[in-house]
């Protein structure tokens, strides 16, 4: 009986141990879990993590490093195949500038393409007007070697005034000038650093005596090496203008500022004339200038930021489909994802809101 009951003894004071360490690590997870869940934001939450869970946290990292590798090879591939395509969109741009810019008139089956907006007797009493001939040569003739229509006219001028980003970068006087802005081209650049060209094709006018305006962008298809993880794609990292040979009087980037000035020490007065930088659209073409490793200033910073996303948002979006800028369709796309994402966001917003509520009512008995 007495070998007995020390087997028991014993067993019960193995058991009380055994739950002495259960409890312990217990207390020890909750306290972990007392850490984790004071962590008011990522990085104090992952600083509170355990060391074995930061190293995977590492080999994750490592792995997309990895990715954003595989990832600037597709960006690399991608901008080949880009400017192997340029060659086969550049008859669709071409037709359209001649179209726009009244070089041709489109023929019967150009023009089939359904619309809700139109009304039909205004193509059919086209169809009349334009199908009239006389034996003098005298009334309209519609053929791809010319035509007496004005094709459309402030086509780009109205895709500008339509498209926000572009819109903000117009003054009232700009207007007049880019009512001459008969075309915007890409080029794509594939030998040396990647980029692309902005063309800006103008009529001849009474501002400036270019024909083209150019904007030139370099880009960036791989990582940062020095921040390899924040790679989002490819970026453009610098971009060059061009000079504008304006004609006497008609230079809207810059204006004349009269100042008076007093001479120090004495009661005379002067009239000082000066040469200020105007607001512009034009000054779109004169970038700030930045040296290789240069540190520069927020507002600079800013200001290329600003340019960067207005030259991609003119290659990739309003020249490939400016027609759809141009009467608006764009725009509407453009806005019901804004009006998606906001929408999204009151949602969320709102069930935040109820769940609130509900856990503040009183449950009824």
């Amino acid at each position: 009986m007495t070998d007995n009951r020390r087997h028991l003894g014993n067993a019960s004071e193995g058991k009380n141990n055994n739950n002495d360490g259960t409890n312990q690590m217990i207390e020890e997870l909750g306290n972990v879990q007392s850490q984790l869940g004071q962590a008011t934001d990522p990085m104090s939450y992952v600083h509170s993590l355990p060391a074995p869970v930061k190293r995977r946290l590492k080999a994750l990292k490592k792995l997309q490093s990895d990715m954003s590798d595989v990832e600037a090879k597709f960006f690399e591939e991608l901008h080949q195949l880009e400017c192997k395509y340029e060659d086969l969109y550049n008859p669709f741009f071409m037709r359209r500038y001649r179209i726009v810019s009244a070089e041709v008139e489109p023929d019967d089956n150009e023009c089939q393409w359904p619309s809700e907006d139109e009304e039909d007797y205004l193509e059919d009493e086209f169809k009349k007007k334009s199908s009239i001939q006389s034996t003098n040569n005298s009334a309209l003739v519609r053929t791809d070697e010319g035509c007496s229509s004005d094709g459309i006219p402030d086509f780009w001028l109205r895709i500008f005034k339509n498209v926000e980003i572009l819109d903000d970068l117009l003054e009232e006087h700009d207007e007049p000038i880019l009512r001459h802005l008969k075309d915007i081209r890409v080029k794509l650049l594939n030998k040396g650093a990647p980029g692309f060209i902005l063309e800006f094709v103008f009529e001849p006018n009474e501002y400036f005596f270019n024909t083209v305006l150019t904007k030139e962008y370099t880009m960036n298809l791989g990582p940062d090496p020095d921040d390899i993880l924040s790679y989002e794609g490819p970026e453009i990292v610098k971009c060059k203008g061009c000079s504008i040979d304006w004609k006497d009087g008609k230079n809207v980037t810059v204006k004349r500022v009269q100042k008076t000035q007093r001479r120090k020490g004495h009661d005379t007065k002067r009239t000082v004339i000066k040469t200020v930088r105007a607001q512009s659209f034009f000054n779109f073409f004169t970038p700030p200038h930045v040296r290789e490793g240069e540190v520069i200033d927020d507002e600079t910073e800013d200001i290329l930021s600003a340019d960067y996303e207005i030259g991609h948002f003119l290659r990739d979006r309003v020249v490939p489909k400016a027609v759809l800028y141009f009467t608006g369709e764009a725009l509407d796309s453009d806005e019901s994802e804004d009006y998606d994402e906001e929408e999204g966001e009151e949602e969320q917003d709102s069930d935040e809101g109820a769940n609130t509520d509900a856990s503040e009512q009183e449950p009824s008995q």
